[in-house]
């Protein structure tokens, strides 16, 4: 394991993109000591040592790398079979999806006898979230044994925790209308195929709607590229100059990093069907391999889209966008794309925030470990403008409550808004 290590502070210190910014951060040396004292007392496991990385990696306050075991046999691919959410000195269960002895709207009190705010003072530096409900609760339940919850009928009961195996997370993409709305769902951007046949399917029902309503509180991002041709509807029918001239996206083109994107990069052309995400790929393959060993470049997009104007449509007329904290990457470039638009309002949270480093490269070893990076970064750091623990703000604002666990308070509000600029 020690020449996993090794790499991945290689990578920090010359491959990641942020490794400039940040220079100092790490403390390799700790973490090499730790992992020789394991191996002395030869009670390393894969999770141990996926622990161990992501600790040191923690040092760096970036959101936006993954190490994890890529086989479903150590604790990274287990799940305790709900999910939580934060509110006040309380964990409520938001949804159930395997441990059926818990219901949605009881909350968790107390984790193997410490209270929340304990706890959260204690994982203060695992969570990186100062707002109540942004911060990340999977890990400290996946190391527990038991905690106590207040049930519907306000009892306080003690539960033993399972560990069950991690579900296989499902793409979906969904467009239903009702009453002249499309309530669209993007639960990822990961298959451009896919939004291309959903938007081809239902342009006749797209294109004479008046409203949409575009779900991606829950976004796990994927590729820009997927969303581009939902573009054209969301802009207002004078169009929008997408360029920011005092915004540049800086890929760190490290030799390295150029022979796994190039690698990744005919994995996801063989697979890709659609002509317009397949040239984007193409100008992403042409750039890495001009730039390979140049160091910080800004890539030549100008193929893609040469002025980066887009004609919007008549229809729809109104578009809500909802977001969460849940909506990272490239679901947080679309948020962001989208309020450029007049006729947008995006209606939620704020999203995850990770895209001041992007564009992510990923190494595997032998071993079953994957480790993701990103390889490019925003100018704006440079002018303390950054996304990172801030997201893309929405436009009307919306806090998280136990509420949303007895109705989509987001949605009752984005339906309301439509009925108002409506006129009905």
């Amino acid at each position: 394991m020690q020449y996993i290590l090794e790499e991945i502070i290689e990578i920090m210190h010359n491959d990641y993109a942020g490794f400039q910014d940040k220079k100092g951060w790490d403390r390799p040396d700790i973490y090499r000591k730790k992992l020789a004292e394991l191996k002395a007392n030869e009670s390393m496991s894969d999770a141990d040592f996926e622990e161990l990385i992501k600790e040191y990696l923690s040092d760096f306050e970036d959101k936006h790398m993954f190490f994890s075991k890529t086989d479903k046999v150590e604790q990274s691919q287990k799940e305790v079979g709900f999910q939580v959410r934060r509110y006040e000195d309380h964990l409520y269960i938001t949804s159930v999806t395997q441990e059926q002895k818990l219901t949605v709207g009881m909350k968790i009190e107390s984790i193997d006898g410490l209270t929340i705010p304990t706890l959260a003072e204690k994982f203060k530096k695992t969570f990186k979230e100062n707002l109540h409900e942004r911060q990340d609760w999977n890990k400290v339940l996946l190391s527990a044994t038991k905690v106590n919850v207040i049930t519907l009928e306000h009892e306080t009961k003690e539960f033993q925790l399972t560990k069950f195996e991690k579900q296989t997370r499902k793409s979906i993409y969904e467009i239903k209308v009702e009453s002249g709305i499309a309530f669209i769902t993007f639960t990822d951007f990961l298959n451009p195929d896919a939004v291309v046949k959903l938007v081809e399917d239902n342009r006749m029902l797209l294109e004479t709607v008046d409203a949409w309503i575009v779900d991606v509180r829950v976004n796990y991002g994927g590729s820009d590229s997927s969303f581009f041709p939902l573009l054209p509807y969301i802009m207002p029918p004078e169009g929008v100059d997408l360029t920011n001239t005092d915004e540049k996206m800086l890929f760190n083109c490290t030799e390295a990093s150029a022979k796994r994107e190039l690698r990744l990069l005919e994995q996801q052309l063989a697979e890709t069907e659609d002509e317009q995400a397949r040239h984007f790929l193409e100008v992403f393959k042409r750039e890495w391999t001009t730039n390979r060993g140049k160091g910080f470049v800004e890539f030549d997009f100008s193929d893609i889209l040469p002025d980066l104007f887009i004609k919007g449509t008549d229809n729809p007329k109104h578009v809500i966008v909802l977001s969460d904290y849940m909506c990272g990457s490239s679901g947080e470039s679309f948020v962001e794309l989208c309020k450029m638009s007049s006729k947008v309002t995006v209606i939620g949270r704020a999203t995850l925030g990770l895209n001041d480093y992007a564009n992510l490269s990923s190494v595997m070893w032998e071993e079953g470990f994957e480790f993701m990076y990103p390889t490019s970064r925003l100018s704006r750091i440079d002018k303390n403008n950054g996304m990172t623990g801030i997201g893309v703000l929405p436009d009307i604002s919306i806090p998280w409550t136990p509420l949303h666990l007895k109705a989509d308070v987001d949605m009752k509000k984005a339906l309301e808004l439509i009925g108002n600029v409506s006129g009905k």
